[in-house]
């Protein structure tokens, strides 16, 4: 069996729960049955909501649980360098540009009488703005967001030709239209997750990217960018969500349940894992 090189990337913007250790069990898990490697990553880019003492906290849970990493702990706020050199290749590929809007200028733009703005919609922004506009706001600080020129990047990049696959649902041909314009680095952090993801697993060398159903459609947009900065493309395999009594989907801003809330509750890692949805079967290779 091909050995899988894992990861497990959370963000330290709250506590653990249990939606993220089911995923950490699962990279984990394919990493240690295939003898391959377990690499876990901080996904720190965001300094407006990132903690310390939340990064402290995800290396605690981890180890009382035993899900033990392989080496050293990639940091992306060490990696503004490796994002940078990204967005420069596609700046010279004259294939994002600059866009001063706010979300919220966007939607009162885009809006139809009667229905919201879809991110398809978000098509060529920076002519919605006059050039001396955008002058003025660049020249009054405004940093703006850069965003893809979707239809450029798929023509260059052939993209009725890229693919990828996953392990439970199959090979998809991709459709990155979904997202229109995408912003691929923001104003406020000069990267987005879509650039930084792609970059990351690249330089963590990761063959196996196990993440929640709800990240799938974000696949398209990253095969595509995997093509455009010539990175290798991983395999995926997107797993079911853990949700709560009611059905819903845990989340930190729905404070879920933490794992260190269920550890001073006195529920030990056996009972925890217990509460988890069974393992997805490895792939037959």
């Amino acid at each position: 069996m091909t050995p899988f090189h894992t990861r497990f990337a959370p963000s330290p913007t709250g506590d653990l729960h249990r939606g993220h250790i089911y995923a950490a069990h699962i990279a984990h898990h394919f990493a240690r049955q295939t003898g391959g490697n377990f690499t876990l990553r901080i996904d720190d880019i965001d300094h407006t909501r990132c903690r310390d003492e939340f990064t402290t906290g995800i290396y605690d849970d981890l180890n009382w649980l035993g899900l033990q990493w392989d080496g050293d702990v990639p940091l992306q706020s060490r990696r503004f360098a490796a994002y940078q050199a990204a967005l420069q290749k596609l700046q010279t590929l004259d294939l994002v540009y600059p866009c001063f809007l706010s979300r919220k200028e966007l939607a009162d733009i885009l809006s139809a009488p009667h229905a919201p703005p879809t991110p398809a919609d978000i098509r060529d922004t920076d002519r919605l703005l006059s050039d001396s506009e955008q002058k003025r706001r660049a020249d009054s600080g405004i940093a703006a967001a850069w965003r893809l020129r979707m239809d450029r990047a798929k023509h260059l990049a052939a993209a009725d030709r890229l693919s990828w696959h996953d392990y439970l649902s199959g090979t998809h041909q991709i459709t990155p239209e979904i997202f229109g314009d995408a912003v691929i680095a923001r104003g406020d952090i000069g990267v987005s997750y879509h650039l930084a993801v792609v970059v990351d697993d690249a330089l963590d060398h990761i063959s196996l990217v196990t993440r929640g159903l709800d990240l799938a459609p974000s696949t398209h947009l990253h095969r595509l960018l995997q093509a455009l900065l010539e990175l290798p493309t991983p395999a995926y395999l997107h797993h079911e969500l853990v949700r709560d009594a009611t059905g819903k989907r845990l989340a930190k801003r729905d404070e879920a349940e933490t794992i260190a809330q269920l550890r001073r509750n006195g529920l030990d890692k056996a009972a925890l894992f217990d509460t988890l949805p069974p393992l997805p079967p490895l792939p037959h290779l």
